[in-house]
């Protein structure tokens, strides 16, 4: 479904990416991992627009996405779960989930689709977003991100300060999400939750995919083992 080649992307005079290929296929759940300042934000910032790429190519569904507004890419159908969640602390969390549906007239039935998802927001539609705790703020994020419907669903740093109970909790949604027909692309720190819900993954190592297979094959492997999941 996405699929990226050659991809080369950076800011100012620096190159953080170089010659990335890329793929995540239809159901699909695919994690990047990797160290702090591998360039996995950078990637997800490239693939959603935010950044031009100064090589390389990015197709959904064989539309090309590169060199495209940030709004045409949401129109194509991605949709970017930032670090940090970014939500508009002062609106409630109806509004927030509103916003997320700019593009559709009637999104009734995606709110009911992501109250289904995740029950708790439903009980806190009226509350403002930043009194909200971290994991309901990050549930609060991608709901936003399903109101647009999207293809593919890019979510940077999920388990970001959030206890390991209530990142089960969400993780444990994904799978649910992949087989209703939105692919995930996952950005994630913690290496063995990522490859816990993940297909596929990919490391990602100073600006380069270093290694790639399934999940069960790179728990296999013991550079990853290692260097990401302590074992020695």
């Amino acid at each position: 479904m996405l699929e990226v080649s050659g991809l080369a992307a950076g800011y100012a005079s620096v190159e953080v990416l170089s010659d990335i290929d890329l793929a995540v296929g239809r159901n699909q759940i695919v994690a990047l991992v990797g160290l702090n300042g591998a360039g996995k934000s950078t990637l997800l910032r490239a693939l959603s627009g935010m950044i031009r790429l100064r090589a390389g190519q990015v197709h959904l569904h064989g539309q090309r996405l590169d060199g495209r507004s940030i709004e045409q890419i949401v129109g194509f159908g991605v949709a970017h779960v930032p670090e940090g969640r970014r939500l508009f602390s002062g609106l409630t969390v109806r509004d927030n989930l509103r916003l997320g549906s700019w593009r559709h007239k009637d999104a009734h039935d995606d709110l009911g689709r992501v109250l289904e998802l995740f029950p708790r927001l439903g009980e806190r539609l009226g509350q403002v977003a930043g009194s909200l705790s971290g994991g309901e703020q990050q549930m609060c994020a991608i709901g936003r991100g399903l109101m647009s419907r999207p293809q593919l669903m890019m979510i940077d740093e999920l388990s970001l300060g959030l206890g390991p109970l209530v990142v089960d909790e969400i993780i444990a949604r994904l799978p649910d999400l992949a087989a209703a027909g939105t692919s995930v692309l996952l950005v994630e720190q913690d290496v063995d939750v990522a490859l816990t819900v993940a297909d596929r993954a990919y490391v990602l190592e100073t600006g380069r995919i270093v290694l790639s297979g399934s999940s069960a094959q790179l728990r296999a492997d013991p550079g990853v083992q290692s260097a990401y999941l302590g074992v020695v």
